[in-house]
């Protein structure tokens, strides 16, 4: 999987933990040393970064003898260095975003395309509920590769009795990916010939005979659940075929339950600081992230006796548009945003996992500031007008509390703002350090000189030192999440 959080060794993991460092140490060298003996002398170079690791991820694979790999594509999939696996046992699609569009194109259909570049001849394929047309790209992907493609239904279909099956992941989005998992890991189950013994049965019906006019798709011995439903089959009205339900075994409940993956919809309550995690980087996924944030910290009571105070920490990289993806958490209400490169500390030497040597530190810095700028004028053009931003009560420039909310409102006083609502800093450490203001045991508290001297940074702390809450939403990059859990847990980089 990619990319890695905290340490590089997460992307290859074994029953679920990452490789030690020593299996890392000793496969990586192995791979380095062949790659670099057999190369072309005069043409040839060593694979790319991600390339590299996928070389070694499947060397890892092979030679330590596992019974089943799950391999997450890097980017789109058609041209993908995963997609050299000719016959996979399944293979997956899950809900399309708009992402990496200099690489997979600007429109849904285009990165559909892209996708469906996993798709393998007999190969079952899964995907969950898409847009019309990206399903239709989907499905004529299928037809052209030969390949059966499924529609998972709903999660509801497989909850017998009207009992919940409960997720370890937070976020409704979680269920139409729990679902796509449950039919991945039901198919590997039948090609094994595990499923009988299981204990799994089938509950709903399926199309027995195919439609005239429509051929058959073959389907790899074993699926015989599947084999009867054609592809293209108009299912209720469907454009791909429904895949049938079934009852969970206990142990696919346990695995819903019990899934954990830091860095997507995270909470670490640190004292009177809640840090709120999401890797959300595009506009489907920051739309999920801000529906589990009010859920999960916006629904709450005010905290008794004292203020709440309510920060967004956000950096995206890439192609990405910043305005879109920030004007879509503007409703979320937040009395500061600050804005940061993806760098833990000034100098990342020593970090080297979590350096990116295609970006210089000033357009990092560059970036954020223009974040910085849109997000005030996204302010400017929301307040008041806005029913999730209430106008603020004004007294000579100085913060007031709002009634409605009971809790404090950061008005920038005309014409220069000294309580400005969005800060940059240079780095996650001075970042983090100014949002927590010494109430995080795992932070120290900001220098009183120096390292803030921007009368803003001093002004908004007086209002963290006091709020008896203090809620931060971290997102926009799953690479700033990592190094927020860095530095929040110094466990991960042990």
């Amino acid at each position: 999987s990619s990319p890695h959080l905290v340490q590089v060794r997460e992307r290859i993991r074994i029953n679920g933990q990452p490789i030690s460092k020593e299996q890392f140490s000793k496969y990586f060298w192995l791979v380095y040393n062949r790659l670099e003996e057999t190369k072309d002398p005069v043409h040839g170079s060593m694979p790319a970064y991600f390339r590299f690791l996928t070389i070694m991820a499947f060397h890892v694979f092979l030679q330590e003898k596992v019974d089943l790999a799950v391999v997450e594509v890097g980017i789109g999939g058609a041209y993908d260095c995963t997609n050299i696996i000719r016959t996979p046992v399944v293979c997956g699609v899950s809900s399309l975003g708009i992402d990496h569009t200099s690489i997979l194109g600007d429109t849904m259909e285009k990165i559909a395309w892209q996708k469906g570049g996993i798709f393998k001849p007999g190969v079952p394929a899964f995907t969950v509920a898409q847009p019309e047309r990206p399903l239709e790209v989907l499905r004529d992907r299928a037809r052209e590769r030969e390949c059966p493609l499924y529609l998972c239904p709903e999660l509801d279909a497989f909850e017998d009795g009207g009992q919940a099956l409960a997720l370890g992941l937070a976020g409704t989005h979680q269920r139409s990916n729990a679902a796509l998992a449950l039919q991945l890991a039901r198919t590997w189950l039948q090609r094994r010939g595990c499923w009988g013994k299981a204990g799994g049965h089938r509950w709903g019906g399926q199309t027995p005979h195919s439609p005239p006019g429509l051929s058959r798709v073959p389907v790899p011995p074993g699926l015989e659940e599947l084999k009867d439903v054609p592809l293209g089959a108009a299912l209720a009205g469907r454009l791909v075929p429904l895949a049938p339900t079934f009852r969970p075994t206990d142990p696919m409940i346990q695995g819903l339950r019990d899934t954990e993956w830091l860095g997507r919809t995270q909470v670490l309550s640190h004292g009177a600081v809640t840090w709120y995690l999401d890797g959300a980087h595009t506009t489907s996924s920051i739309q999920a992230c801000v529906r589990w944030f009010r859920q999960a910290a916006l629904c709450q009571d005010p905290p008794h006796g004292g203020s709440e105070v309510r920060v967004l920490l956000f950096n995206a990289t890439g192609d990405r548009d910043m305005a879109a993806l920030l004007k879509l958490l503007v409703p979320c209400h937040f009395d500061y945003a600050v804005f940061c490169p993806n760098f833990t500390e000034v100098s990342v030497a020593g970090n080297a996992d979590q350096q990116n040597f295609n970006v210089t530190v000033e357009n990092a810095l560059t970036r954020c500031l223009e974040n910085q700028r849109t997000w005030t004028r996204l302010l400017e053009e929301k307040g008041g007008q806005d029913p999730w931003l209430p106008a603020p009560l004004r007294a000579g420039g100085l913060l007031q509390p709002a009634p409605t909310r009971g809790s404090l409102l950061l008005v920038p006083p005309a014409p220069r703002p000294l309580n400005s609502p969005a800060l940059v800093f240079p780095c996650l450490a001075q970042a983090l350090r100014w949002v927590a203001q010494g109430r995080d045991p795992q932070l120290a508290a900001p220098a009183a000189t120096g390292a803030h001297p921007h009368p803003a940074a001093s002004s908004g702390a007086v209002l963290l030192r006091e709020a008896a809450a203090i809620r931060v939403l971290v997102t926009g990059s799953l690479h700033l999440v990592g190094g927020v859990l860095r530095l929040l847990d110094p466990t991960l980089s042990q």
